[in-house]
């Protein structure tokens, strides 16, 4: 009985609400990825997992906290193009390649989270695309007018 009504608990989720699916693509993002870097649907962004590489260069700086400083810039302009704020997140996954930079991310993830901060998982993970050590991926939610 208790796995039917998880089954018709999902149903009823994820039926049909009438929000259209709305891709968020801003111009900083190079052209053609395999991903779209936000999808909003209703009054929800989903953005991307995003990595610390220059928009521009693909390049990895080398202190780790610029790294992370990189990571939230990628996802501020995520925000900023569908109309958000790092206030409006309400979910935050960070995967780390290496779980000892834990207190190194969290001061700078703390700089953007300052009130009302987002739950958040935290795992360490074997490997990133290309040299990241980090990948951060948010869910945004605000009523739009």
């Amino acid at each position: 009985m208790r796995k039917l009504l998880s089954i018709s608990l999902l149903l009823l989720a994820t039926s049909g609400t009438g929000a259209e699916r709305k891709i968020v693509y801003p111009a900083e993002f190079r052209p053609n990825m395999p991903f779209s870097p936000g999808v909003q649907v209703g009054d929800t962004l989903y953005c991307a997992g995003q990595t610390g590489s220059d928009l521009k260069t693909g390049e990895y700086p080398e202190s780790f906290a610029e790294e992370v400083q990189q990571t939230f810039r990628r996802i501020g302009i995520i925000l900023d193009a569908a109309g958000y704020e790092f206030s409006d997140v309400v979910d935050a996954k960070v995967y780390l390649t290496d779980i000892s930079l834990f207190g190194e991310m969290n001061s700078v993830y703390t700089q953007h989270f300052k009130q009302h901060r987002p739950a958040r998982t935290t795992v360490a993970v074997a490997g990133l695309v290309g040299s990241a050590r980090i990948e951060i991926t948010v869910i945004a939610h605000r009523p739009m007018d």
